[in-house]
């Protein structure tokens, strides 16, 4: 019976061991900056942290300038003050030198405040990200995982073993699930294992990454039709409107029109008398308006012209038909002469 389970523990060991070669070992790589980057709370309470620095920052430089003013008070009244004086004065200078660099240290030294806050905000995302590692390292069966951002040293790392983007869904997932329904968890669950399999199959992530570029290029492209549509519409709502005001200006007179303008550019002078632009604007109004008036001027001109031609070509059609009338009449009775 002993001889029986031995041989059965020896058969597991070798086939365990026969498995490892054949699968070889499985290694994958995670950046833990790029991950702590991605999680919002993280960075939201980053912002904070900077703001908190940075506020620590003008504390320092506030000190840095109270301690050069005692400095320059010191130097401008030493040649008044008697040696013990200036001894008592330098010595409080030291010890202001030494608070304000003591408050730099405790601020911004290797044990600061500063490093120690970002550790213990950092340490509760950390150790989800450890949980998704052991979690993904179990499913996927990796041998190994390393952080990329860490003191080891790689010197080469294909992208393809990179699997931070997979423990940043699995944070995000465990986020997601507190605020989901049952048919949101179903739908998740149904696009969790389309990532999953994307993952386990670089040839198909590679094609899914190329269909996504294509929906975005397309996506880029109608929305860039879409914006040159509405400009063309705005453009032409635009010139409707200024025609519609041009026939409004025409029916109102030209005249009142112009005097309406120049007064309203006038008013804008007055509400703002240091702004050169508005001269230019009245300059430019009145141009136009002249523009405008010389442009109806030149219609009706025209208008008067054609009219004049058509009545000057319709006299000469009437005088033409009436010599033809009368030739006709002259040839008739010499015909009837000559029969006669």
């Amino acid at each position: 019976m002993r001889k029986q389970f031995l041989y059965l523990f020896l058969s597991l060991v070798i086939v365990q061991t026969i498995n490892a070669q054949t699968r070889g070992t499985k290694v994958g790589y995670i950046d833990m900056e790029y991950i702590l980057q991605n999680v919002p709370d993280y960075t939201e309470a980053t912002i904070q942290l900077e703001q908190k620095a940075q506020k620590w920052k003008q504390e320092i430089e506030t000190k840095k300038v109270e301690l050069n003013k005692i400095k320059d008070a010191l130097k401008a009244e030493k040649a008044l003050l008697t040696k013990e004086l200036i001894d008592e004065r330098e010595t409080e200078i030291k010890f202001l030198e030494n608070e304000m660099l003591e408050y730099q240290q405790k601020r911004f030294g290797p044990n600061g405040d500063l490093i120690q806050q970002k550790s213990i905000l950092a340490m509760p995302i950390q150790d989800q990200v450890f949980t998704a590692i052991q979690d993904i390292a179990v499913a996927k069966k990796y041998d190994f995982v390393f952080d990329k951002s860490s003191d080891l040293t790689m010197l080469f790392a294909d992208k393809r073993f990179d699997i931070s983007d997979q423990v940043l869904r699995v944070l995000n997932r465990s986020e997601k699930r507190e605020q989901l329904t049952k048919k949101q968890l179903k739908e998740e669950e149904s696009k969790q294992n389309r990532e999953d399999a994307l993952d386990d199959n670089p040839i198909l992530a590679e094609r899914q990454k190329a269909l996504d570029e294509k929906k975005t290029s397309r996506e880029k492209i109608l929305a860039d039709r879409k914006l040159i549509q509405e400009q063309k519409k705005k453009e032409f709502d635009d010139k409707r409107k200024q025609i519609q005001a041009d026939r409004e200006a025409k029916k109102n007179g030209t005249i009142s029109a112009n005097v309406k303008i120049e007064e309203t550019a006038k008013t804008k002078i007055d509400n703002d008398s240091n702004n050169a632009s508005a001269k230019d604007s009245i300059e430019k109004l009145k141009q136009n308006q002249a523009d405008a008036k010389a442009q109806t001027l030149e219609d009706r001109k025209k208008v008067i012209e054609d009219r004049k031609k058509a009545l000057e070509e319709k006299r000469k059609k009437i005088l033409e038909e009436r010599e033809a009338i009368k030739k006709a009449k002259e040839e008739k009775l010499k015909e009837n002469t000559n029969n006669n």
